[in-house]
């Protein structure tokens, strides 16, 4: 790592790259900007990420863009070694100035791409895009050139493109099932995209890593009892403090939490198309090469690109911490790398976040340890389940929603959580409450708390940990203010909200930040 880095990301103002800082970067191969940009090699025609192991190019061969299907545009073919398609999602995109109206529609044109989940945005096209966001398709296009000198359909095509690279490395899919799940009409189409713009064929891009070539070969790999996939991250990350918050919440028979070896198991059911599947995944940090081996049962296979999603949004694997460290740095000293825990289920979440209010984390886990062995599905016997321990998967909405109170009761719930939690079930499957990255903030806020039994304090922590939005912050919470140093003091909300705003946009962060402070003194937190 160079002595003095670049103080800020060389995307940080948006698409702009600052080709020294950039190179600078290469030279460092430094991790905390993966994914901040790539680099073009004129020389091989091939574009890499900042911590590709290949030898570092000549500056004056070297062009720098801030998303795969600029370089792929300019002609670039992406790496077999370092392998674009696994880089952390690219925050630069999301840091342009608000005061300009087309560039917000852009920033949500690829924040509604990258909410949608799985093979259902592989399948988009740029007539559905547009309409989703209430444009032209001539206005849309109009807007790409503008702020990302690409057409919308390239940035499609190559985020096709890449998916289908990686199911063939990460797979054992046949070529017809990969260029479906790609969004291509037929494989004789797959096929003369994919040679066009990768001067291979995707049979020889399979035999490549099937064969064990050690230059393209990645962490990834195929198992038998299912896939095992690399999922990136930018450092620092505390993986302790995020595997040990984990472990403190886990539900016995749904998660099973391994600190000494920073690995996180549980059972999954995943929306797949009009499918619903079940199985088991199992996260372990490797925290050396900034990666977190994901693997996933077999049953789980066909819907590789959400529970990729779903982990990383659970880990937090996509955060920019150069966006916040340095802000929170001084007020929380010694928490550098802490990430915002999120969620594989938002209806999960918020049932925990129910039965959480006002009892400490030990009761809670009590709590929905019976409300998952009295209403989850057991988790039939699969080959190859790594871990031992899981047995049964978190009831869904729709079931929860069709209870009598009483059933709720009988577990040890109280009646105001007992409605709370049948009252986020029913909004859920009837109202169409969505609580995920990416619902609108407000409107969710709004109906969250028109339930019964939910306030600001719980619907805030929903909106940190559900919907993945960075600055929530649940300024009536006693252990925040306790933290603050306003656990008797007069009007401690309004303290702590004023106290909060030199944390913004990051009060997610600060809070959690918070909390750990809090608990190294002896108390335990939500």
């Amino acid at each position: 790592m160079p002595a003095q880095p670049p103080p800020t990301p060389p995307a940080a103002t948006g698409l702009s790259l600052d080709a020294v800082a950039c190179y600078r970067v290469l030279q460092a191969r430094d991790a905390r900007f993966d994914g901040h940009f790539f680099t073009g090699v004129r020389s091989t025609g091939i574009y890499c990420r900042p911590v590709c192991k290949v030898r570092i190019p000549l500056q004056k061969n070297c062009r720098f863009f801030a998303l795969p299907a600029q370089a792929e545009a300019a002609g670039f073919r992406p790496c077999l070694r370092c392998r674009p398609e696994l880089a952390p999602a690219a925050p630069g995109l999301y840091h342009w100035s608000i005061q300009d109206a087309s560039a917000v529609l852009v920033r949500q044109a690829l924040q509604l791409l990258d909410a949608a989940k799985g093979e259902v945005a592989v399948q988009w096209t740029v007539q559905s895009w547009a309409a989703h966001l209430g444009v032209s398709e001539r206005h849309l296009r109009r807007l790409f050139e503008e702020h990302l000198h690409i057409a919308p359909l390239q940035y499609l095509q190559t985020r096709r493109l890449l998916q289908a690279k990686q199911w063939l490395t990460d797979t054992q899919w046949p070529m017809r099932e990969v260029a479906t799940r790609s969004g291509f009409g037929s494989v004789r189409r797959f096929n003369a995209v994919f040679a066009k713009h990768y001067r291979r064929t995707p049979g020889s891009m399979r035999r490549t890593f099937t064969n064990g070539d050690a230059s393209a070969q990645s962490d990834g790999g195929r198992q038998a009892a299912g896939l095992s996939v690399p999922l990136a991250y930018r450092p620092p990350l505390d993986a302790h403090h995020l595997i040990g918050f984990l472990h403190q919440r886990a539900i016995p028979g749904l998660e099973v939490v391994d600190l000494a070896q920073l690995r996180y198991a549980r059972s999954l059911h995943v929306g797949h198309g009009t499918q619903r599947l079940e199985g088991w995944m199992v996260a372990r940090f490797a925290p050396v090469s900034a990666t977190v081996h994901l693997q996933l049962s077999a049953s789980l296979s066909p819907a590789l690109l959400e529970v990729q999603a779903l982990c990383r949004h659970l880990l937090d694997l996509d955060a920019d911490p150069l966006a916040y460290e340095a802000l929170l740095a001084s007020d929380f000293p010694g928490t550098e790398g802490m990430r915002l825990p999120g969620t594989v289920d938002g209806f999960e979440l918020a049932v925990r976040a129910i039965v959480g209010q006002q009892i400490t984390v030990a009761a809670a886990r009590t709590l929905c340890a019976r409300l998952v062995a009295a209403f989850g599905t057991s988790v039939a016997a699969q080959a190859g389940m790594p871990v031992q321990g899981i047995s049964h998967y978190f009831p869904e909405a729709a079931l929860i929603a069709d209870l009598p109170a009483c059933a709720l009761g009988a577990i040890g719930l109280v009646r105001q959580r007992q409605a709370a939690i049948i009252g986020v079930a029913r909004a859920i499957t009837r109202d169409g409450l969505q609580l995920a990255p990416g619902a609108p903030l407000e409107p969710t806020l709004e109906h969250l708390q028109s339930i019964e039994g939910i306030g600001p304090w719980t619907a805030q922590y929903i909106a940190m940990r559900a919907l993945r939005w960075p600055d929530a912050f649940p300024m009536g919470d006693v252990a925040l203010h306790k933290a603050l140093g306003l656990a008797h003091a007069p009007r401690a909300k309004a303290l702590a909200q004023a106290a909060s705003q030199a944390w913004r946009p990051w009060r997610s962060y600060a809070t959690i930040r918070a909390w750990h402070s809090a608990a190294a003194r002896g108390r335990t937190l939500a």
